[in-house]
């Protein structure tokens, strides 16, 4: 993780530095337009929203202060620009410009002239959530900038990952109101700079762990419930090592079957954030299948291909065969069950499906959010689930490349830095999407290879 390098300790220092021996001597005035991309990014630096004085008339003091406490009190890291259509403010890269000298890994929202668009790095908010989000609220608010704000605000807070840097404690609202720092004493002042950053990480550090304890926790009760129903039925297995009709190769995969359940309560035991629980699962499934043997060599019958769970429910064992099945609102897709959940598809009946809790009640799982991620990886493994889950809840948030514990992995396991975390211009700009070249800017492109359409899906 760089937030905590020498790199992104000195970059925030060597730039206030660089800030600062540009301000001196000069008197700061009553309001002032930005100089550029530069200024709009050192006003976000400080708080989540910034507006330029030219662009007053569409977002007034009031509404940014008030639109900045809704950001603020989320804890999610969302920037808000506000900008004139100027030549300072290129429509084709002012949204990466800003990214990169923000050096924030976020969501990035920019109202620039009579035009909006947004791009957020993919570890954060998927390029798709980006898209639809940023049409749906141009639709709906048009030209009422302050109402197309807050709703892209309210519902990119609720959908981002990681937590607001820790550089906006104390801050508020950038802008064209404030005046210079006075330089009392320039070297203070960047001993102060740098351990600020540095608290800054340990300040992030913290809150990540916080959070992810808090969603072990939530997670927990599932992976118990699967860990208690495998130990039952171990204790149902019609088997002793002593009968005189066991042989070694029975024993072993008795063996192997309890093995994987201590295996299992040890990496639940060892759990310190959700994408633990994939080493939980997986040792489940690789004891389920040791039983499933196990139980074929017992009645004289031909050993069990090595096939995934039933995707219903992965309790319910290794799977028989494929079938088709449809989720609600969605396309038909090929999945793996077992006899019991085949049966009620043939017969027009819903499948057993594995429910959980979600804010909004009980639901399948594959209608929860992406914190089921590493629990369903563990048991289906990397080349399934992509399919299974298309047009699911889980599946367009799980494969997206900030998921939990999937693909790029958990918590900045090489899938991209946290949202807050500190980057400096070291980021993907692939992964970055966005740029004004899709919508009502015009000026053709953008980057991150086409995938940005301004809202268009």
């Amino acid at each position: 993780m760089r937030s905590t390098s020498h790199h992104a300790v000195l970059g925030p220092v060597l730039a206030l530095l660089a800030a600062l021996l540009l301000a001196a001597g000069v008197t700061a005035p009553a309001a002032w337009a930005a100089d550029g991309v530069g200024d709009v990014a050192s006003g976000l630096r400080d708080g989540p929203v910034y507006v330029d004085p030219r662009a007053q008339g569409q977002l007034s003091d009031g509404e940014a202060r008030a639109l900045a406490d809704r950001i603020e009190d989320a804890d999610k890291p969302v920037f808000v620009a506000v900008l004139p259509r100027a030549e300072e403010f290129p429509p084709e890269t002012v949204l990466r410009d800003l990214r990169t000298q923000v050096g924030v890994a976020g969501v990035y929202a920019v109202v620039l002239g009579d035009g909006f668009d947004a791009a957020a790095d993919a570890s954060v908010m998927s390029n798709n959530a980006v898209d639809n989000l940023t049409g749906a609220v141009e639709r709906e608010h048009g030209a009422d900038t302050a109402a197309l704000l807050n709703d892209f605000t309210d519902d990119a807070a609720r959908q981002a990952n990681g937590t607001a840097p820790a550089s906006w404690d104390g801050g508020g609202p950038g802008g064209g109101t404030g005046g210079l720092v006075p330089l009392v004493t320039l070297g203070a002042l960047v001993l102060a700079a740098g351990a600020a950053v540095l608290t800054s990480g340990r300040r992030t550090r913290r809150r990540r762990a916080e959070r992810e304890r808090q969603e072990l926790e939530t997670l927990r009760p599932v992976v118990d419930e699967d860990i208690t129903a495998y130990g039952e039925k171990l204790d149902r297995l019609d088997f002793r090592p002593r009968d005189p009709e066991a042989d070694d190769a029975m024993r072993r995969d008795y063996e192997h079957a309890l093995d994987a359940y201590e295996k299992a309560k040890s990496a639940m035991a060892a759990a310190r954030r959700p994408g633990d629980v994939r080493k939980v699962t997986e040792a489940l499934e690789d004891g389920r299948f040791s039983i499933a043997v196990l139980e074929a060599r017992q009645q004289g019958g031909p050993l069990p291909d090595r096939r995934p769970p039933c995707f219903f429910d992965p309790r319910h064992g290794p799977s028989t065969q494929d079938a088709q099945w449809a989720p609600a609102g969605g396309a038909e897709r090929t999945v793996p069950v077992c006899a019991a959940d085949a049966a009620r598809l043939d017969d027009g009946e819903e499948p057993m499906g594995r429910s959980v809790d979600t804010p909004s009640g009980r639901r399948p799982y594959w209608e929860a959010g992406p914190l089921y991620g590493p629990w369903a990886g563990g048991y289906f493994g990397a080349g399934l689930l992509p399919g299974m889950l298309t047009g699911t809840v889980l599946g367009s948030m799980m494969f997206a490349p900030h998921a939990y514990g999937w693909g790029g992995g958990y918590g900045g396991e090489g899938g991209g830095p946290e949202g807050g975390d500190y980057t400096g211009s070291d980021f993907d700009a692939g992964d970055f999407g966005g740029g004004f070249g899709g919508g009502d800017f015009g000026g053709g492109g953008g980057f991150g290879g086409g995938d940005f359409g301004g809202g268009g899906f």
